[in-house]
Protein backbone atom coordinates (compact mmCIF):
# COMPACT_ATOMS: atom_id res chain seq x y z
CA UNK A 1 0.00 0.00 0.00
CA UNK A 2 1.12 3.61 -0.82
CA UNK A 3 1.96 5.84 1.80
CA UNK A 4 1.04 9.36 2.89
CA UNK A 5 2.86 12.15 0.52
CA UNK A 6 2.63 15.58 -0.43
CA UNK A 7 3.86 16.01 -3.55
CA UNK A 8 2.46 19.15 -4.73
CA UNK A 9 5.82 21.09 -5.41
CA UNK A 10 6.95 18.71 -7.91
CA UNK A 11 3.25 19.16 -9.50
CA UNK A 12 3.45 23.00 -8.69
CA UNK A 13 7.06 22.75 -11.01
CA UNK A 14 5.56 20.52 -13.81
CA UNK A 15 2.71 22.95 -14.00
CA UNK A 16 4.81 25.94 -14.64
CA UNK A 17 6.87 24.10 -17.14
CA UNK A 18 4.36 23.56 -19.28
CA UNK A 19 2.84 27.01 -18.97
CA UNK A 20 6.31 28.07 -19.94
CA UNK A 21 6.34 25.99 -22.95
CA UNK A 22 2.63 25.81 -23.44
CA UNK A 23 2.23 22.36 -23.20
CA UNK A 24 -1.23 20.80 -22.37
CA UNK A 25 -1.44 19.22 -19.38
CA UNK A 26 -4.21 15.96 -18.71
CA UNK A 27 -4.77 15.70 -15.06
CA UNK A 28 -4.81 11.68 -14.30
CA UNK A 29 -6.26 9.91 -10.98
CA UNK A 30 -7.96 6.98 -10.83
CA UNK A 31 -9.53 6.73 -14.36
CA UNK A 32 -12.32 5.21 -12.93
CA UNK A 33 -14.61 8.04 -14.53
CA UNK A 34 -13.01 8.60 -18.05
CA UNK A 35 -16.09 7.56 -19.34
CA UNK A 36 -17.45 10.42 -18.16
CA UNK A 37 -14.24 13.06 -19.09
CA UNK A 38 -13.14 11.50 -21.83
CA UNK A 39 -9.75 10.30 -22.79
CA UNK A 40 -7.15 12.53 -21.55
CA UNK A 41 -5.62 14.86 -24.01
CA UNK A 42 -2.26 16.11 -23.31
CA UNK A 43 1.18 15.38 -21.19
CA UNK A 44 0.06 13.12 -18.49
CA UNK A 45 -0.15 15.13 -14.62
CA UNK A 46 -0.22 12.28 -12.59
CA UNK A 47 -1.97 12.93 -9.35
CA UNK A 48 -2.48 9.14 -7.55
CA UNK A 49 0.58 10.23 -5.75
CA UNK A 50 0.05 12.98 -4.09
CA UNK A 51 -2.61 11.50 -1.07
CA UNK A 52 -3.03 11.05 2.69
CA UNK A 53 -5.70 12.75 4.99
CA UNK A 54 -4.20 15.89 6.21
CA UNK A 55 -6.41 16.43 8.96
CA UNK A 56 -9.50 15.12 10.75
CA UNK A 57 -11.58 16.29 13.51
CA UNK A 58 -14.45 14.12 14.38
CA UNK A 59 -15.80 16.75 16.91
CA UNK A 60 -15.77 19.23 14.29
CA UNK A 61 -17.24 17.54 11.53
CA UNK A 62 -14.51 17.86 9.10
CA UNK A 63 -12.24 16.48 7.30
CA UNK A 64 -9.08 17.54 5.14
CA UNK A 65 -7.47 15.03 2.68
CA UNK A 66 -5.64 15.59 -0.67
CA UNK A 67 -6.85 15.03 -3.82
CA UNK A 68 -4.74 11.71 -5.05
CA UNK A 69 -6.35 10.32 -1.19
CA UNK A 70 -8.52 6.90 -2.48
CA UNK A 71 -11.69 7.68 -1.70
CA UNK A 72 -12.62 4.51 -0.03
CA UNK A 73 -9.61 5.47 2.69
CA UNK A 74 -11.75 8.39 3.65
CA UNK A 75 -15.03 6.69 3.92
CA UNK A 76 -13.12 3.67 6.37
CA UNK A 77 -11.58 6.83 8.27
CA UNK A 78 -15.29 8.29 8.94
CA UNK A 79 -16.87 5.31 9.52
CA UNK A 80 -14.44 4.06 12.46
CA UNK A 81 -15.68 7.14 13.96
CA UNK A 82 -19.30 6.68 12.80
CA UNK A 83 -19.36 9.41 9.89
CA UNK A 84 -20.18 9.58 6.51
CA UNK A 85 -19.62 11.58 3.28
CA UNK A 86 -22.89 12.71 3.20
CA UNK A 87 -23.16 13.33 -0.08
CA UNK A 88 -23.06 9.25 -0.94
CA UNK A 89 -20.34 9.95 -3.90
CA UNK A 90 -20.28 6.97 -6.37
CA UNK A 91 -16.96 5.43 -7.16
CA UNK A 92 -17.38 3.57 -10.59
CA UNK A 93 -14.15 1.54 -9.68
CA UNK A 94 -12.09 0.53 -6.60
CA UNK A 95 -9.45 3.17 -7.51
CA UNK A 96 -11.55 6.19 -7.02
CA UNK A 97 -9.57 9.15 -5.38
CA UNK A 98 -10.92 12.52 -3.76
CA UNK A 99 -9.87 14.96 -6.35
CA UNK A 100 -12.36 12.63 -8.81
CA UNK A 101 -15.07 12.71 -7.28
CA UNK A 102 -14.77 16.70 -6.58
CA UNK A 103 -13.81 17.28 -9.65
CA UNK A 104 -16.56 15.19 -11.55
CA UNK A 105 -19.19 16.41 -9.06
CA UNK A 106 -21.52 13.18 -8.79
CA UNK A 107 -23.22 12.99 -5.78
CA UNK A 108 -25.28 9.70 -4.89
CA UNK A 109 -29.24 8.69 -3.90
CA UNK A 110 -28.77 10.77 -0.81
CA UNK A 111 -28.16 14.38 -2.33
CA UNK A 112 -32.09 15.90 -2.25
CA UNK A 113 -32.39 15.47 1.34
CA UNK A 114 -28.44 15.63 2.70
CA UNK A 115 -26.98 18.31 -0.44
CA UNK A 116 -24.45 17.99 -2.98
CA UNK A 117 -21.25 17.61 -3.50
CA UNK A 118 -20.49 21.44 -3.82
CA UNK A 119 -22.63 21.72 -0.72
CA UNK A 120 -20.26 20.01 1.38
CA UNK A 121 -16.91 21.47 0.50
CA UNK A 122 -15.72 24.20 3.04
CA UNK A 123 -12.38 24.67 1.04
CA UNK A 124 -9.89 24.17 -1.61
CA UNK A 125 -6.08 23.99 -2.05
CA UNK A 126 -5.38 23.88 -6.11
CA UNK A 127 -2.57 24.57 -8.85
CA UNK A 128 -3.88 27.54 -11.36
CA UNK A 129 -2.57 26.85 -15.06
CA UNK A 130 -0.24 29.71 -14.02
CA UNK A 131 1.63 27.50 -11.74
CA UNK A 132 0.88 29.34 -8.83
CA UNK A 133 -0.69 27.37 -5.64
CA UNK A 134 -3.86 28.91 -4.21
CA UNK A 135 -6.24 27.99 -1.51
CA UNK A 136 -9.73 29.03 -0.79
CA UNK A 137 -12.28 28.77 1.82
CA UNK A 138 -11.37 27.01 5.03
CA UNK A 139 -12.29 24.10 7.40
CA UNK A 140 -15.23 25.65 9.12
CA UNK A 141 -18.58 26.29 8.10
CA UNK A 142 -18.77 30.21 7.91
CA UNK A 143 -15.97 31.18 6.61
CA UNK A 144 -16.95 32.84 3.39
CA UNK A 145 -16.23 36.74 2.32
CA UNK A 146 -16.89 37.63 -1.02
CA UNK A 147 -16.79 34.80 -3.96
CA UNK A 148 -16.82 30.98 -2.88
CA UNK A 149 -14.50 30.21 -5.08
CA UNK A 150 -13.68 26.29 -3.81
CA UNK A 151 -17.01 25.49 -4.61
CA UNK A 152 -16.22 26.54 -8.19
CA UNK A 153 -14.01 22.81 -8.26
CA UNK A 154 -16.70 20.71 -7.82
CA UNK A 155 -17.69 19.50 -11.24
CA UNK A 156 -14.94 21.47 -12.65
CA UNK A 157 -13.17 18.84 -14.41
CA UNK A 158 -10.05 19.90 -13.41
CA UNK A 159 -10.36 22.53 -16.09
CA UNK A 160 -9.66 26.06 -13.53
CA UNK A 161 -6.75 23.80 -11.92
CA UNK A 162 -5.13 20.93 -10.49
CA UNK A 163 -6.63 19.90 -7.12
CA UNK A 164 -4.40 19.60 -4.41
CA UNK A 165 -6.50 19.62 -1.18
CA UNK A 166 -10.35 19.12 -0.15
CA UNK A 167 -11.67 20.46 2.82
CA UNK A 168 -15.50 18.60 3.57
CA UNK A 169 -18.09 18.57 5.90
CA UNK A 170 -19.19 15.55 7.22
CA UNK A 171 -21.93 13.71 8.81
CA UNK A 172 -22.69 11.31 11.50
CA UNK A 173 -23.90 7.66 10.50
CA UNK A 174 -27.88 7.64 11.31
CA UNK A 175 -28.59 5.10 14.14
CA UNK A 176 -31.10 3.30 11.50
CA UNK A 177 -32.07 2.96 7.99
CA UNK A 178 -34.52 1.14 6.63
CA UNK A 179 -35.49 0.61 2.86
CA UNK A 180 -39.63 0.39 2.14
CA UNK A 181 -40.72 -0.47 -1.22
CA UNK A 182 -44.43 -0.42 -2.81
CA UNK A 183 -45.56 -1.42 -6.11
CA UNK A 184 -46.89 1.74 -7.98
CA UNK A 185 -46.59 2.95 -11.98
CA UNK A 186 -43.83 6.00 -12.62
CA UNK A 187 -47.11 8.81 -12.68
CA UNK A 188 -47.79 7.66 -9.31
CA UNK A 189 -44.58 6.89 -7.55
CA UNK A 190 -43.38 10.68 -8.94
CA UNK A 191 -46.61 12.37 -6.71
CA UNK A 192 -45.86 10.49 -4.05
CA UNK A 193 -42.06 11.14 -3.89
CA UNK A 194 -43.25 14.60 -3.96
CA UNK A 195 -46.04 14.51 -1.37
CA UNK A 196 -43.52 12.52 1.04
CA UNK A 197 -40.86 15.06 0.33
CA UNK A 198 -43.16 18.00 1.99
CA UNK A 199 -43.69 15.57 5.16
CA UNK A 200 -41.78 15.73 8.20
CA UNK A 201 -40.39 12.32 7.23
CA UNK A 202 -36.58 11.14 7.90
CA UNK A 203 -36.22 10.27 4.31
CA UNK A 204 -32.29 9.50 2.36
CA UNK A 205 -33.86 8.21 -1.02
CA UNK A 206 -36.41 8.03 -3.01
CA UNK A 207 -36.04 6.40 -6.55
CA UNK A 208 -38.78 4.65 -8.52
CA UNK A 209 -37.27 1.47 -11.16
CA UNK A 210 -40.02 -1.06 -13.02
CA UNK A 211 -42.90 -1.12 -11.42
CA UNK A 212 -41.27 -0.39 -7.71
CA UNK A 213 -41.08 2.75 -5.96
CA UNK A 214 -38.40 2.15 -3.12
CA UNK A 215 -38.21 4.68 0.05
CA UNK A 216 -34.79 4.54 2.16
CA UNK A 217 -35.78 6.21 5.39
CA UNK A 218 -32.52 7.45 7.81
CA UNK A 219 -32.11 8.81 11.45
CA UNK A 220 -33.12 7.98 14.87
CA UNK A 221 -34.56 4.49 15.80
CA UNK A 222 -37.82 5.96 16.83
CA UNK A 223 -37.76 8.17 14.21
CA UNK A 224 -37.35 5.49 11.29
CA UNK A 225 -39.87 3.18 13.11
CA UNK A 226 -42.89 6.04 13.24
CA UNK A 227 -41.78 6.97 9.76
CA UNK A 228 -42.34 3.04 8.58
CA UNK A 229 -45.30 2.59 10.55
CA UNK A 230 -47.17 5.98 8.75
CA UNK A 231 -45.86 5.00 5.38
CA UNK A 232 -46.62 1.08 4.94
CA UNK A 233 -45.06 -0.89 2.28
CA UNK A 234 -42.84 -3.43 2.70
CA UNK A 235 -39.20 -4.01 4.02
CA UNK A 236 -36.36 -4.58 1.57
CA UNK A 237 -33.58 -6.96 2.81
CA UNK A 238 -30.40 -5.45 1.95
CA UNK A 239 -31.47 -2.10 1.51
CA UNK A 240 -28.32 -1.51 1.75
CA UNK A 241 -27.24 -3.37 -1.01
CA UNK A 242 -30.19 -2.24 -2.99
CA UNK A 243 -28.77 1.94 -2.57
CA UNK A 244 -25.04 0.94 -3.03
CA UNK A 245 -26.18 -0.72 -6.32
CA UNK A 246 -28.24 2.07 -7.62
CA UNK A 247 -25.61 4.48 -6.95
CA UNK A 248 -22.23 2.85 -8.45
CA UNK A 249 -24.91 1.58 -11.44
CA UNK A 250 -24.39 -1.89 -10.77
CA UNK A 251 -27.96 -2.85 -11.14
CA UNK A 252 -29.51 -4.60 -14.05
CA UNK A 253 -31.06 -1.36 -15.33
CA UNK A 254 -27.50 -0.12 -16.23
CA UNK A 255 -26.26 -3.47 -17.74
CA UNK A 256 -26.25 -3.04 -21.08
CA UNK A 257 -25.18 -1.21 -24.34
CA UNK A 258 -28.01 0.85 -25.06
CA UNK A 259 -26.52 5.01 -24.66
CA UNK A 260 -27.42 6.16 -21.14
CA UNK A 261 -29.21 9.37 -20.81
CA UNK A 262 -29.02 11.45 -17.35
CA UNK A 263 -32.40 14.15 -17.70
CA UNK A 264 -32.06 16.37 -14.34
CA UNK A 265 -35.58 18.01 -14.30
CA UNK A 266 -38.36 19.47 -11.46
CA UNK A 267 -39.19 16.88 -9.75
CA UNK A 268 -42.39 17.11 -9.40
CA UNK A 269 -42.34 16.38 -13.29
CA UNK A 270 -44.56 13.77 -14.88
CA UNK A 271 -43.47 11.15 -16.92
CA UNK A 272 -41.60 12.33 -20.02
CA UNK A 273 -42.80 11.04 -23.40
CA UNK A 274 -39.21 9.40 -24.83
CA UNK A 275 -38.80 5.98 -25.80
CA UNK A 276 -37.05 3.64 -23.65
CA UNK A 277 -36.25 2.25 -20.47
CA UNK A 278 -36.66 4.46 -17.46
CA UNK A 279 -35.02 4.83 -13.97
CA UNK A 280 -35.98 7.94 -11.54
CA UNK A 281 -34.42 8.85 -8.80
CA UNK A 282 -33.57 11.88 -6.15
CA UNK A 283 -37.58 11.77 -6.17
CA UNK A 284 -37.95 12.81 -9.40
CA UNK A 285 -35.23 15.10 -10.18
CA UNK A 286 -32.91 12.85 -11.71
CA UNK A 287 -33.97 10.31 -14.53
CA UNK A 288 -31.84 7.60 -16.31
CA UNK A 289 -33.24 6.61 -19.82
CA UNK A 290 -31.87 3.91 -21.81
CA UNK A 291 -33.01 5.21 -25.22
CA UNK A 292 -31.96 5.04 -28.91
CA UNK A 293 -33.74 8.40 -29.62
CA UNK A 294 -32.00 10.72 -31.41
CA UNK A 295 -30.45 13.27 -29.39
CA UNK A 296 -31.74 16.54 -30.46
CA UNK A 297 -35.00 15.07 -29.09
CA UNK A 298 -34.12 14.01 -26.04
CA UNK A 299 -32.59 17.43 -25.25
CA UNK A 300 -35.84 19.18 -26.83
CA UNK A 301 -38.06 17.20 -23.97
CA UNK A 302 -35.25 17.79 -21.23
CA UNK A 303 -35.79 21.90 -21.86
CA UNK A 304 -39.10 21.95 -23.02
CA UNK A 305 -39.68 20.49 -18.81
CA UNK A 306 -37.22 23.30 -17.27
CA UNK A 307 -34.19 20.71 -17.17
CA UNK A 308 -31.57 19.38 -19.65
CA UNK A 309 -30.17 16.12 -20.56
CA UNK A 310 -26.31 14.67 -20.36
CA UNK A 311 -25.73 11.33 -23.27
CA UNK A 312 -23.79 10.35 -19.63
CA UNK A 313 -21.95 6.64 -20.74
CA UNK A 314 -22.13 4.78 -24.47
CA UNK A 315 -19.60 3.20 -25.80
CA UNK A 316 -18.99 4.77 -28.90
CA UNK A 317 -18.87 8.13 -27.05
CA UNK A 318 -15.18 9.11 -25.68
CA UNK A 319 -16.80 10.83 -22.76
CA UNK A 320 -20.07 11.98 -21.71
CA UNK A 321 -22.00 14.82 -24.34
CA UNK A 322 -23.23 17.25 -22.44
CA UNK A 323 -26.54 20.01 -22.86
CA UNK A 324 -25.39 23.41 -24.80
CA UNK A 325 -25.34 26.13 -22.77
CA UNK A 326 -26.96 29.16 -23.05
CA UNK A 327 -24.46 31.96 -24.69
CA UNK A 328 -24.64 34.03 -21.61
CA UNK A 329 -23.18 31.01 -19.12
CA UNK A 330 -20.64 29.57 -21.85
CA UNK A 331 -19.12 32.98 -21.49
CA UNK A 332 -19.06 32.98 -17.98
CA UNK A 333 -17.44 29.78 -17.56
CA UNK A 334 -14.97 30.75 -20.50
CA UNK A 335 -13.97 34.18 -18.88
CA UNK A 336 -13.39 31.50 -15.49
CA UNK A 337 -11.25 29.34 -17.23
CA UNK A 338 -8.74 32.37 -18.73
CA UNK A 339 -8.92 33.84 -15.14
CA UNK A 340 -7.52 30.70 -13.77
CA UNK A 341 -5.46 29.39 -16.85
CA UNK A 342 -4.83 31.87 -19.16
CA UNK A 343 -2.70 29.64 -21.64
CA UNK A 344 -6.03 26.91 -21.44
CA UNK A 345 -3.28 24.38 -20.81
CA UNK A 346 -4.70 22.18 -17.85
CA UNK A 347 -7.16 19.43 -19.05
CA UNK A 348 -8.01 21.94 -21.92
CA UNK A 349 -10.05 19.22 -23.99
CA UNK A 350 -12.96 19.29 -21.74
CA UNK A 351 -13.69 23.25 -22.03
CA UNK A 352 -14.62 22.22 -25.54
Amino acid sequence: MKSDADISRALQDEVRAAAASRTALAIAGGGTKTFYTGTPQGKPLTVTGHRGIVSYEPTELVVTARAGTPLAEIEAALSEKGQMLGFEPPYFGEAATLGGTIACGFSGPRRPYAGSARDFVLGTKIINGKGEILKFGGEVMKNVAGYDVSRLMVGAFGTLGVLLEVSLKVLPKPAKEITLCFAMPADKAIATMNAWAGLPLPLSGACHTGDTLYVRLSGTEPGVRAACAKLGGAVVENGDGFWRELCEHQRNFFQNDIPLWRLSVPPATPPINLPGKWLIDWGGAQRWLLSDAPANAIHQHAENVGGYATLFRHEQMNGASFHRLPAVLATLHQNLKRAFDPDGIINPILMA
